[in-house]
């Protein structure tokens, strides 16, 4: 009976772990890229993107437009390569009811020099599913699109440091 019962607690502590590795892997707590496998823009991002915030406005224009710009604000503590296109922002996201602060892992892809978010029907922590977005960083500002679920809009403003 005792050496079942430690068999299945090893058991389900090896589940457990799997789980949490799983989990874990999915929410980005990822291994970084080795610093020396940079590129040169990588690198001037990683550095340009350290302690800020991103304070703008966003828009509601689908299904319905509706009037109005609303505050949005992302404070961004560091951003980090992962493997592939996968980017790790280590963020505190506000807007509307919403605040949360989470490492957020998503695909970014150049355009020339400059970076851009492509992220569709994601699950963010604290946000909900259903998340998509693409957005551009240009110098010390950003802009893009945005949906979550059937509502969508614009997005943009300006990056300065915290």
């Amino acid at each position: 009976m005792k050496k079942s019962l430690s068999i299945a607690a090893t058991l389900l502590f090896v589940l457990l772990a799997f789980g949490a590795g799983w989990i874990a892997s999915g929410i980005g707590v990822g291994r970084r890229a080795p610093a020396a496998s940079l590129e040169a823009r990588e690198a001037a991002f990683i550095e340009s993107m350290r302690n800020v915030v991103l304070e703008g406005e966003f828009t509601v224009e689908w299904p319905e437009p509706r009037p109005g710009r609303r505050a949005d604000r992302y404070e961004i503590e560091s951003v980090e390569k992962l493997d592939g296109n996968r980017w790790r922002f280590n963020a505190r996201i506000v807007y509307g009811s919403v605040d949360v602060t989470a490492p957020v892992v998503v695909p970014l892809e150049w355009a020339g020099d400059f970076p851009v978010v492509v992220l569709k029907d994601a699950a963010l922590p604290g946000v909900g599913e259903e998340f998509g977005a693409v957005v551009a960083f240009d110098g010390d500002r950003y802009a893009g699109t945005w949906d979550h679920g059937e509502v969508g809009g614009f997005m943009f403003g300006r990056i300065a440091p915290r």
